[in-house]
């Protein structure tokens, strides 16, 4: 069994669904992701777990129990907010201790778990500090060591890095997954942002319009998304409209206007006649000369229309000549300075006979 289990879960504001009969099961000792754009219902499902807001429909169990009749401070769950929320009156030792001061723990028992707390957040030199006078992943250390003090079963945190630097952000990332390795606890994360879902997670549930467009882990999710939304939304890529010629046992063979046919990995329930887009990322489509392009199952002439320099890689566009649009990376790893095609520069792309996935309307 699960360690939560959200069973056919609805929530209503007036007439509008945020939360539309969704399932899920998070196991323990996971970090689990709920992502989303603005609006989707990802923070709302966050606030009925707390107990924060309730369901209109279903339920919410923890290790089989509904926590329905539960109000937040009973439940074994803790919150990280986006904010931080910490007390700016009191020094770092005070903030994280505040829980266990609030659940009238013993003295010595506060005192000895404050400084477990303070010594696995690395934050042991900082316990006299008051919040304004740390830095932003120091306040995230401490939000996250008051959460975990009182040794909860899961840990909610909203967005909690999306108010730092992208490089600070990067460096709390590693932090937080050694964190949710050392700790052990079962991590329930709501985000934006793919990327950091990605680095983050053991499964994504992607969320669209208060439903689950799809579960899985973070590479099946970015290889093989299952519907043109999730696609779509994490990452950059190529989307196609596509039509099935022939569904065989090996392969797929797919018409795309403005581009003509190729062969695509098969796919299960397709039939001739079947209309859908053909995804493929960017980094699966290689681009050069003739040459380098034409031992490909798939390679196409065209021109670069655009071209966007990132460092690591460049970025093209290039434009077919049947007139499909397709983006492309080269990655900048010669030694020395990196040679570029051009705007205007005639070339070739092409990607492999079992790149890419077909998604059937």
């Amino acid at each position: 069994m699960a360690l939560l289990e959200i069973k056919n879960v609805t929530r209503r504001f007036g007439d509008f669904v945020a939360v539309d009969n969704v399932n899920l099961s998070i196991e323990a000792g996971e970090f689990f992701t709920l992502l989303g754009p603005s609006g989707c219902g990802k923070t709302t499902i966050l606030r009925m777990i707390a107990g924060f807001d309730l369901p209109d429909a279903g339920q919410i169990l923890l290790d089989g129990k509904d926590l329905a009749d539960k109000p937040p401070e009973k439940r074994p769950v803790r919150t990280v907010f986006q904010s931080y929320a910490l007390f700016p009156h009191m020094t770092v030792a005070q903030n994280i201790a505040f829980p266990l001061k609030m659940a009238r723990h013993t003295h010595e028992e506060i005192r000895q778990r404050m400084h477990e707390t303070l010594k696995q957040m690395r934050l042991a030199d900082k316990a006299e500090h008051y919040p304004h006078e740390l830095s932003g992943g120091q306040q995230q250390r401490v939000a996250l060591g008051r959460a975990l003090i009182s040794r909860p079963q899961l840990l909610l945190l909203d967005e909690p890095l999306a108010a730092l630097d992208a490089k600070l952000r990067e460096e709390m990332q590693l932090e937080l997954i050694n964190l949710q390795r050392n700790v052990g606890i079962t991590f329930v994360f709501v985000t934006h942002a793919q990327d950091e879902a990605l680095a983050l997670s053991h499964h994504i549930a992607v969320m669209n319009r208060g439903q689950v467009e799809q579960v899985d882990e973070p590479s099946k999710l970015y290889g093989f998304p299952k519907s043109r939304f999730v696609a779509d939304f994490i990452g950059h890529i190529n989307m196609l409209d596509a039509q099935v010629l022939e569904a065989a046992h090996g392969h797929t063979r797919l018409a795309i206007p403005g581009l003509g046919e190729i062969t695509a990995p098969p796919v299960a329930g397709v039939t001739a006649g079947s209309k859908g887009a053909f995804a493929i990322r960017p980094e699966q489509v290689r681009i050069g000369a003739h040459a380098e392009v034409a031992e490909l199952k798939n390679h196409f002439p065209g021109e670069v229309r655009n071209l966007l320099y990132c460092g690591d890689v460049t970025v093209y566009k290039v434009q077919i000549s049947g007139g499909q649009m397709i983006e492309t990376l080269l990655p900048n790893s010669a030694p020395g300075r990196a040679e570029f095609f051009e705007v205007g520069d005639a070339v070739r792309v092409g990607w492999r006979h079992d790149a890419g996935v077909f998604l059937h309307e």
